[in-house]
């Protein structure tokens, strides 16, 4: 018996968890020796190892303990909780021992050890109120050699006697190397069933099964068949909002807000409450049934499994004793289309995921911008920061008079920004004002949709002649690199050869060839990744769907365009591109390129401009006045402007002398006449103008009156 033992272990793989057992077994103060050990006559030398049999503490209690985990279930009653209690029961009370309490752990796996119950006994044992601890079997205590030895050194320590009632283990009777036998099967039967587990899991997993344990917030297992997910309409239904209350420009803490003052039960509640199951059943908490976090509304938006994908293998486990999931790449993942219905389709799907890539924060005004990272520099292609403040309006004093303006809200290009706080040069600002691009958007979405109503199939024909030379374009570059690529790849392997040789025959050296073989293959291996990508696009391009289509379904959900909505600027744009202002014409003018989803930028045809009416180009007239006179006074003003900073300059440098206090004097009373004059002179204008336009109101009335006379005598001679 002691050679198969001993040939066993070494034959198979379970002599790793021999080598473990062993490893606890030497503090217990033993010996193992080999069994071609001449001296093993018995097999086994105890090395001064005793144990004294508890004493019958009055007082102290007889701990049963029993555990269950799920694995154990599918073992059937033998080892159900209820089952143990009776084993252990009938086994206290068979040999005589009394004041028995139970400890308990239902759900709880074996190579965990910190367990409530595994816990609470514990406690009794440190405070010395336990005499025994009896168990069905050694594996109930745990499936883990040297948590187990632990175990059994802290009972040691607190003079608690151990028994393992069906494995015939009692400390009483000395020590039982057998014991440790059993230690390290039970851990080898966890690693074996989580190996088998493993494999039956990513079988299921490449199968295109959903392999976690529930069917996520929204869904719910088919009755019929627990791989099949059916929409769970309560749930589906606040799914389904905190998606539109994404489009709809809120952040996932305020959607959580929104839920939780709502009182809408959070998910885990739900689980537990209405499907009686839960993930994690140990850590239900009903306490708190509304009380929804910004991270789980963040967990909700990113899950493919709302648009009816099923998405396995997210996380992995190095070893079944890893207690923490670890995030796989997402790479990994394995991700199978239309596996069950939607909840939510593509496209909102889509434009939530582009939303969440850039974070929107709160500022001063209680609100985040909804421009913010669909606005780009068309030279550098970098996102423009947008700057605004608290207050409406702001007060300016300029020419004696206080002017009343609109708070600055504008976008700057980030690239110019960052560069002028590290005293660089970069890009342009391409300053616009964020009410611009507002009124250009909701131009461009009015007029777009307008045209896409009355004219459907002429636009689908557009897109898909806009879409078809595009592809040729790019395929015709893409194959031109791709061939360009393949001649210098072809001209590496000629290099390559003729290094060789010449390292073979001497004429150059090793270290000269290690130098020029590895660049060689740098580059050749770089070559063949960017070959393998631009060929994968060429490919993608047979398979591109023209996508006007969707982009009418948009339009027809929307009937006003009044005003400019979070949701319909999520929905239509895509990007803008904001090129520098340009100010050769004497005014300045400046380029906008909007690009709406799935359509880019489409161009409307050119409609014949209809000639302005006399109103209208007076009108054009009166504001192109106002401008150059505008504009004619800013220059005024910043020329006044400088030459009074020149003029502090100067008499800073000594320059010019300092104004005595008498010209200082004499400078305001002339400043103060000049204001008084300018007032004057304006209040005059203003008189003047009343007078103009009381004599033109005047003159109107008359005629009118004159006009109002000869109809009456034209209808008095036509009665007559």
């Amino acid at each position: 018996m002691r050679k198969a033992w001993g040939r066993l272990l070494i034959n198979e793989e379970l002599y790793k968890y021999f080598q473990r057992g062993a490893a606890i077994a030497a503090p217990l103060c033993y010996t193992w020796v080999a069994a071609n050990n001449p001296v093993a006559g018995k097999g086994f030398i105890m090395n001064n190892y005793r144990q004294t049999a508890n004493k019958a503490n009055s007082g102290k209690i007889t701990a049963l303990y029993e555990r269950l985990s799920r694995d154990d279930e599918l073992l059937g009653l033998s080892v159900s909780i209820k089952n143990q209690m009776e084993i252990l029961e009938n086994y206290a009370a068979k040999h005589g021992f009394g004041n028995t309490r139970h400890f308990q752990d239902d759900g709880v796996t074996g190579t965990v050890f910190r367990r409530p119950g595994l816990d609470a006994m514990l406690e009794e044992v440190q405070a010395g109120n336990v005499a025994v601890v009896i168990i069905k079997d050694q594996s109930r205590i745990g499936r883990d050699v040297v948590e187990v030895g632990l175990l059994k050194r802290t009972f040691e320590k607190y003079d608690v006697r151990f028994i393992a009632a069906e494995d015939n283990l009692d400390t009483a009777n000395g020590f039982d190397i057998m014991s440790i036998f059993r230690d390290v099967f039970n851990e080898w039967f966890v690693a074996d069933t989580s190996k088998k587990i493993k494999a039956v899991a990513h079988a299921k997993g490449n199968a295109g099964k959903p392999l976690s344990y529930n069917a996520i917030y929204g869904y719910k297992r088919s009755p019929d068949d627990k791989n099949v997910w059916l929409i769970d309409e309560g749930p589906a239904e606040v799914v389904r909002r905190i998606f539109q209350m994404t489009l709809d420009g809120m952040g996932p803490f305020q959607i959580a807000r929104k839920l939780t003052e709502e009182k809408v039960e959070r998910p885990s509640y739900y689980f537990a409450a209405h499907l009686k199951t839960s993930p994690k059943p140990v850590s239900r908490d009903l306490s708190k049934p509304y009380s929804w976090c910004g991270s789980t509304i963040v967990a909700m938006l990113k899950k493919p499994e709302y648009d009816g994908h099923t998405v396995n293998f997210r996380t992995y486990k190095k070893s079944y004793k890893d207690k923490q999931s670890k995030w796989n790449p997402k790479e990994d993942w394995k991700i199978f289309p239309n596996t069950h219905e939607a909840i939510i389709d593509q496209e909102t799907f889509d434009t939530v995921q582009r939303l969440r890539g850039t974070p929107r924060r709160v500022d001063k005004l209680g609100e985040a911008n909804p421009l913010t990272g669909i606005v780009f520099c068309a030279q550098c292609g970098a996102k423009m920061y947008n700057s605004r403040q608290a207050k409406a309006y702001y007060e300016e004093r300029r020419f004696g008079k206080v002017y009343k303006h609109k708070t600055a809200d504008f976008y700057t290009c980030s690239t110019n920004d960052l560069a002028s706080g590290a005293f660089k040069v970069e890009c342009s600002k391409h300053f616009i004002r964020t009410e611009v691009i507002r009124d250009l958007v909701l131009d461009t979405i009015r007029r777009v949709s307008g045209y896409v109503r009355e004219n459907e199939a002429e636009f689908v024909e557009k897109i898909r002649e806009a879409s078809n030379v595009r592809q040729e374009e790019t395929a015709k570059a893409h194959k031109k690199q791709i061939a360009k690529n393949e001649r210098r790849i072809a001209e590496l392997d000629t290099l390559f050869r003729k290094v060789y040789e010449d390292n073979a025959t001497g004429k150059l050296s090793d270290e000269r060839f290690a130098q020029l073989s590895g660049s060689y293959e740098d580059e050749q291996s770089s070559l063949k990744v960017q070959n393998a990508a631009l060929q994968a696009e060429v490919d993608a391009f047979a398979a591109d769907n023209v996508k006007a289509d969707r982009f009418i379904e948009i339009v027809r959900r929307y009937t006003v365009f009044d005003e400019l909505t979070t949701p319909m600027l999520n929905e239509f744009v895509e990007k803008i591109l904001v090129h520098e202002a340009d100010k050769s014409s004497g005014q300045r003018v400046q380029q906008v390129d909007i690009h709406l989803n799935f359509i880019g930028k489409f161009d409307l045809p050119m409609e014949e401009p209809k000639p302005l009416t006399p109103e209208e180009l007076e009108a054009q007239e009166k504001c192109r006045r106002k401008l150059e006179y505008q504009r004619a006074a800013n220059r005024r003003w910043y020329a006044k402007k400088k030459q009074e900073e020149d003029r502090q300059k100067a008499m800073q440098a000594g320059e010019i002398p300092a104004p005595t206090s008498e010209e200082i004097q004499a400078s305001e009373i002339a400043k103060q006449e000049r204001e008084r004059v300018t007032q004057e002179e304006r209040l005059a204008r203003k008189r003047e103008r009343a007078r103009t336009w009381a004599r033109r109101r005047r003159e109107r009335m008359r005629a009118e009156r004159a006009a109002d006379i000869a109809a009456a005598d034209i209808a008095m001679e036509e009665t007559a």
